[in-house]
């Protein structure tokens, strides 16, 4: 690199301020939730050249929060870091929903009540999973329940789902439907 000293990196620059938003401690969760986080899904700068100091350096990153935050807080707190470190830069953010949480309620409990009944055990009640589109759902005041097979491969390679489990939905979906009819 012919005279660095003459140039800014833009890949210098923003690396203090992606260590400092992934080092954070968002929060220490919310009940039924984990704690929130700045995940860094992809970084590009350069020509792909050794000796070229890059013009500019793109950062896709995204946060996976509870509802203790809303979006444009989280927005905020990023914006005051970026200007902090003095960054020239441009955001565009994209919102796929607010995270949700449904309480106790009759959907909630008569899915309890079929699983007990119809496979033996207690469901793990958690907000694990990744995104849902009950996400779109449950803004408008509706109980929201998610119940599918266990995928311990899902989002991996060769991603698969046992074959039994997944001829095992509809008659619970059923069994769940009829509840909330009956009752």
């Amino acid at each position: 690199m012919a005279y660095p000293e003459k140039a800014r990196n833009p890949i210098h620059q923003v690396m203090p301020v992606l260590a400092e938003l992934g080092a954070r401690t968002w929060d220490t969760g919310y009940p039924e939730f984990p704690a929130s986080s700045f995940q860094i899904s992809n970084v590009h700068a350069g020509t792909g050249a050794n000796n070229v100091i890059p013009g500019s350096c793109e950062v896709v990153f995204n946060f996976r929060y509870n509802p203790g935050w809303k979006a444009e807080a989280l927005e905020r707190e990023v914006e005051t870091v970026l200007d902090r470190h003095g960054l020239e830069y441009d955001l565009r953010w994209h919102r796929g929903g607010e995270p949700f949480l449904t309480g106790e309620g009759r959907l909630r409990a008569a899915a309890r009540a079929v699983l007990v009944e119809q496979c033996g055990e207690l469901p793990d009640e958690n907000t694990g999973g990744g995104t849902s589109d009950a996400r779109f759902i449950a803004p408008l005041g509706a109980e929201v329940v998610e119940l599918g097979p266990i995928n311990a491969s899902i989002h991996k390679v060769d991603e698969r789902i046992a074959l039994d489990e997944l001829e095992r939905l509809p008659t619970l979906y059923r069994a769940i439907a009829e509840r909330l009819l009956s009752a």
